[in-house]
């Protein structure tokens, strides 16, 4: 068993064990980490082990659907620090996890980020009433700046990926040459935009109630 399967078994027994006290109600877990900590690779790793015959259903919900779009970003004269926190629609956010915890729905479509083309596609994913729990993964899910410090007691369980800075930097190198990225573009976005933005993300998120290290040099998210 790997090491990404160990913490995923561990944070889903933890999600289990959350659910056994909430009387039946919706349980919400919050993974976040800096870009290419394996945060998402992590959170897809919980939801398949909640879903794998342990009598409950569990689904992802990522936050970087609530990027802002590209043409706001250029309004702003911000695109180029795409992926930074004040690029996110982080009071739409809140307003989703707060309906999706109520669960007072039959259906809730959320919107999933298309790293491909960059855009966030809106009802990019369903999520029935029938989910217990839901895995929410991010960058920005346990920030103490206002207005993202009214995220975390939204959470029923909070975890952080920590990974050191020269593995997320060749992480990231892979990640921007997976998409036929030049050298030059590739340097200007990990270095002018993912390491400040998970040197910030590092130093400035809430305590989490597990915090889990990922370390190696592959290619996550």
């Amino acid at each position: 068993m790997s090491k990404i399967d160990d913490n995923a078994g561990e944070i889903a027994g933890l999600a289990l064990k959350c659910f056994a006290g909430s009387n039946g109600r919706r349980v919400m877990i919050a993974i976040a980490g800096a870009p290419g900590s394996g945060k998402s690779t992590l959170a897809e790793c919980v939801v398949d082990a909640l879903n794998a015959g342990k009598g409950v259903s569990a689904a992802l919900f990522p936050m970087d659907g609530f990027h802002y779009d590209d043409a706001v970003l250029e309004a702003m004269n911000r695109r180029a620090f795409k992926g930074a926190i004040d690029t996110f629609d982080a009071h739409g956010l809140r307003h989703m996890l707060e309906r999706l915890k109520a669960n007072q729905d039959d259906v809730v479509a959320v919107p999933v980020f298309d790293r491909a083309i960059e855009i966030a596609r809106a009802g990019g994913r369903l999520v029935p009433q029938s989910v217990d729990i839901i895995v929410c993964e991010g960058n920005y899910l346990l920030a103490r700046e206002t207005p993202w410090d009214r995220l975390k007691p939204i959470f029923d369980l909070t975890v952080f990926v920590d990974v050191d800075e020269d593995d997320l930097r060749a992480r990231l190198r892979d990640r921007w040459r997976s998409f036929g990225l030049g050298e030059e573009e590739i340097i200007r976005k990990v270095e002018e935009n993912d390491l400040p933005n998970g040197r910030f993300i590092t130093s400035t998120s809430a305590e989490p109630d597990l915090r889990i290290r990922n370390p190696g040099k592959s290619t996550a998210s």
